[in-house]
């Protein structure tokens, strides 16, 4: 039996927290995701539903040192001015329209299924935005593919994006053995995305072949740093190493990243301080608040009472049909990381086939930020390094490609499932 009073104030902050969650903040109050999980983590500790040691172990340590230590390798491609080299690479290549899209599509894939899907368009949005300026194409369907096809590409392993890192650790998935279940869909996923795009992709705007374009001069705040081969050479080395031991060994995934960052954080070119600033705090402290705010409602009985009142009702969070569902409406309802942490506890347990389990989890919550424009920061980062270039891109322009193409690669996805 629980407490009535204690359950009471835990689900009343919950539902707060959460309400911040669909909201983005709260009304009235200067708050958004990160400072309204935090405060609800604060009122759990400050009433004495849980003791600040019961706090900190609520805290899932492997997977905020898994999204530390990715952050701080991401940082240094950043630095190294990678992501801007790649971007303007692509550029100067004199391939038509289509073609060039289907290159977009694919390195905004496959670098987002290592270095995070977030960080990939913050560093690659402005200058490509810039560079389909210069070669007089309608910037809007290539900036729609790089926010879309970074989230597709995140889904494909279990360090591409915050959720999936959680997901991962919490449950305790083989990182080969989830590649080997992802890939697939993710790779049709892409295709399908090229192909919703490239059949309605207007023409140059003078209506000549595109050109290669120089190196856009860029003088904003945004502005990628200069590229650095040996910086940039460096994080390819670690990044490559961590792959190579998340396929091949068993060593843990979050010490094995945290050694890596601490490799790089020993440059005589960067000062600490300029990775540290690169480092997302505000993702780990929503991370961390989410984790006290759900262990507490755990801790009181009121998650286990919700979950056996719906297996009453017929409804099995664990099965694939209903955890199908519950993912995707609640992806595109709170986002995708309070979701998967509202989810998990359902995907725990004897009996429960959790490789599979988790790797619906992944795909689905993944997959379903593509659907409107808050269904992921990366579509908020990039759409906002369009608005910075005059690039208007509204949630009905977004809706036009993010809903078939979520609907689309969801429907693969359940195809896949259900064959497997």
């Amino acid at each position: 039996m629980t407490d009535l009073p204690h359950s009471v104030f835990v689900l009343a902050v919950f539902a707060v927290v959460y309400l911040g969650m669909i909201l983005g903040g709260l009304p009235r109050l200067h708050l958004d995701r990160t400072g309204v999980a935090l405060l609800g983590a604060i009122a759990i500790v400050g009433a004495g539903e849980l003791t600040p040691e019961q706090a900190a172990q609520a805290i899932h340590l492997p997977t905020i040192l898994l999204l530390f230590s990715f952050m701080v390798i991401s940082a240094q491609m950043r630095l190294g001015g990678f992501y801007g080299a790649v971007t303007r690479r692509m550029a100067a290549l004199p391939l038509p329209p289509a073609a060039w899209l289907a290159l977009v599509i694919a390195v905004a894939g496959a670098l987002s299924a290592v270095f995070t899907n977030d960080v990939v368009c913050l560093a690659m949005a402005p200058v490509l935005a810039d560079a389909c300026l210069r070669r007089r194409l309608d910037p809007v369907p290539y900036l729609l593919a790089l926010a879309c096809a970074s989230n597709i590409g995140s889904a494909a392993t279990l360090i591409g994006n915050p959720q999936n890192m959680l997901i991962g650790a919490v449950l305790n998935l083989h990182f080969g053995s989830y590649v080997q279940r992802a890939w697939l869909p993710v790779v049709a996923s892409l295709g399908l995305l090229w192909a919703l795009l490239a059949w309605r992709l207007p023409a140059p705007r003078d209506g000549a072949a595109p050109t290669p374009s120089p190196p856009p001069q860029v003088g904003r705040d945004d502005a990628e740093p200069p590229f650095d081969a040996w910086q940039t050479a460096k994080g390819l080395l670690v990044a490559a190493a961590l792959m190579l031991i998340f396929l091949a060994t068993d060593w843990p995934r979050e010490v094995a990243a945290l050694v890596g960052a601490g490799v790089l954080l020993l440059s005589q070119r960067f000062h600490s301080s300029r990775v540290m600033n690169l480092v997302d705090w505000e993702l780990l402290v929503l991370f961390m608040g989410l984790f006290v705010v759900n262990h507490a409602l755990q801790h009181s009985g009121l998650t286990a009472q919700a979950l056996q009142a719906l297996r009453d009702q017929g409804l099995h969070l664990e099965q694939t049909g209903p955890l199908f569902a519950a993912t995707l409406a609640l992806s595109n309802l709170v986002s995708n990381v309070p979701a998967v942490m509202l989810l998990l506890p359902a995907v725990q347990g004897p009996g429960i086939a959790t490789a599979e389990a988790g790797t619906l989890l992944a795909l689905v919550s993944t997959l379903a930020g593509n659907l409107l424009i808050v269904g992921s920061i990366a579509n908020i980062i990039v759409v906002d390094a369009a608005r910075k270039r005059g690039i208007t891109i509204d949630w009905a322009r977004h809706a036009r490609t993010g809903v078939p193409v979520t609907l689309a690669s969801l429907a693969l996805v359940a195809l896949w499932l259900a064959w497997r």
